[in-house]
C-alpha cells in the first residue's frame, strides 16, 4: 500500500444516504444518479452498492455501456439521449432508455425501425434553458415521440429545476406549476425531483426522484451541510504529514513567498497538490483536519504537496494522516473557501489518487 493521498469510499454511508432519501420520498421510485464516475466516487462500484436503487441515471451512452458490461440489468437512463445514428443502435441493443430533449433527437428516432423499441423520456424545460422543448414546442413533441415506430408508447415526462439549491427560489415554484400545467392529461411517469427537489418540495416527488449530490453525503441547500439532512459523508480524501520543521518569524512559505511566519512556529508539509485534485486556489486559512484538530492552509498549494500552519498541532508527527475533506471536515466547508461547490472538488480528485473501499456496516 502506498503512503500517498487517498480516497476511502464509505459505502455503507452511500446506502445510509439512499435510505434518507427514501424517506424523503416514500411514495417515490428512485433513479440514482452515479454520472460523471459516479460523482468521483467510481461509477461501478456506487452502482453495485446502490443495489436497492430502483434504477440508474448516466448523462451519456458510454457510461451506460459500461455498467451493461458489468452485468447490470436495471432500468438505466440516458439523461442527455442519443446523439448519433451509432448511439441510438447501441442503446437499443443494451436496452436503455433514452431522454429526447431536441428536434434533431426526435428526426433519429423517426427515421429508423428498430426490432425492439427504445423506452424514451420527454423533457420539458420549465425554466433551465438548457435542455428541454420549450412549453410551447412540447405538445408537438410528444406527439412525434408517440407516433415514432422506434419508441415505445408513453413516454415518460421530465423537467430538470435551475435553482433548487435555494429553498426559497419561487423559480422552483413556476417549474412544477409549469410542468403540471404542459404535461395534463398526458400519459407516462413523471419526474422532477433533483436532490434538492427531494428535500425542499414534497409536492415536486411525483413518480421518480432523482438524487445525485445528496446520495454521496452532500446537502444539495448553500450554507449547509449533509448532515444537517441526516447524510453521511461517502468520500474522505487523506494524505500524509511528509515533513515538519521549526520556521523562523518572517520565513516566507511556499511559491511566491505569499505568506509569511508571523512568529517562530512548527510549519507541517502534506503530500497532496493540485496534481491529486486538491484545488491550487484555495486561500490561506482553508481548514485541514489533522489528529483531530483543524490546522490551517498556508503558502500556495503546489502540485504535489501543501503546508499547514502546526501552532495548534504541535504533537503531530511525520506518517500522521490528515484529512482534507469527508468524516469530521465537511466537503462543503472546503469548497466554500475554494469559491467552488462540492460537486467540483469531488469529480476532480485525479487517477493518481489511490481508492480504499470501506464496507463497513453502521451500528
Amino acid at each position: 500500500m502506498t503512503s500517498g493521498p487517498h480516497v476511502t469510499i464509505d459505502l455503507s454511508a452511500l446506502r445510509h444516504n439512499l435510505t434518507v432519501i427514501r424517506a424523503q420520498a416514500p411514495a417515490s421510485q428512485v433513479m440514482a444518479i452515479i454520472k460523471a464516475n459516479g460523482y468521483g466516487h467510481g461509477m461501478l462500484r456506487v452502482a453495485r452498492a446502490l443495489a436497492e436503487a430502483d434504477m440508474l441515471g448516466v448523462a451519456r451512452v458510454g457510461e451506460a455501456a459500461a455498467l451493461r458490461a458489468e452485468g447490470d440489468m436495471r432500468d438505466i437512463v440516458v439523461l442527455e439521449g442519443a446523439q448519433t445514428l451509432d448511439e441510438l443502435l447501441l442503446a437499443a441493443e443494451l436496452d436503455l432508455s433514452l431522454v429526447v430533449h431536441h428536434a434533431s433527437q426526435l428526426d433519429l428516432l423517426g427515421d429508423i425501425e428498430l426490432a425492439r423499441p427504445l423506452a424514451c423520456w420527454l423533457k420539458l424545460d420549465t425554466g433551465m434553458h438548457r435542455l428541454g422543448f420549450s412549453p410551447e414546442d412540447f405538445d408537438s413533441a410528444w406527439r412525434r415521440l408517440d407516433a415514432a415506430s422506434a419508441a415505445r408508447a408513453a413516454p415518460g415526462l421530465m423537467t430538470h429545476f435551475c435553482c433548487a439549491d435555494n429553498p426559497d427560489s419561487m423559480l422552483t415554484h413556476h417549474q412544477i406549476r409549469q410542468f403540471r400545467e404542459s404535461t395534463d392529461g398526458l400519459p407516462g411517469p413523471r419526474s422532477l425531483a433533483n436532490s434538492g427537489g427531494i428535500f425542499g418540495w414534497p409536492d415536486a416527488h411525483a413518480d421518480i426522484v432523482r438524487p445525485g449530490i445528496a446520495l454521496y453525503g452532500v446537502s444539495p441547500f448553500e450554507g449547509e451541510t449533509g448532515a444537517t439532512r441526516g447524510l453521511r459523508p461517502v468520500m474522505t480524501l487523506k494524505a500524509p504529514l511528509i515533513a515538519i520543521d521549526q520556521r523562523r518569524a518572517g520565513d516566507a512559505i511556499g511559491y511566491g513567498g505569499s505568506w509569511h511566519c508571523p512568529e517562530d512556529m512548527l510549519v507541517g508539509v502534506i503530500g497532496i497538490g493540485y496534481g491529486d485534485g486538491y484545488p491550487r486556489h484555495l486561500p490561506n486559512g482553508a481548514p485541514v483536519r489533522l489528529n483531530g484538530v483543524e490546522v490551517p492552509l498556508i503558502g500556495r498549494v503546489s502540485m504535489d504537496m501543501i503546508s499547514v500552519d502546526l501552532r495548534d498541532a504541535p504533537h503531530a508527527a511525520v506518517g500522521d494522516e490528515a484529512i482534507l475533506w469527508g468524516e469530521g471536515l465537511p466537503v462543503e466547508r472546503v469548497a466554500e473557501q475554494a469559491g467552488s461547490i462540492a460537486y467540483e472538488l469531488m469529480c476532480g480528485v485525479t487517477s493518481r489518487v489511490a481508492a480504499r473501499v470501506s464496507e463497513d456496516e453502521e451500528d
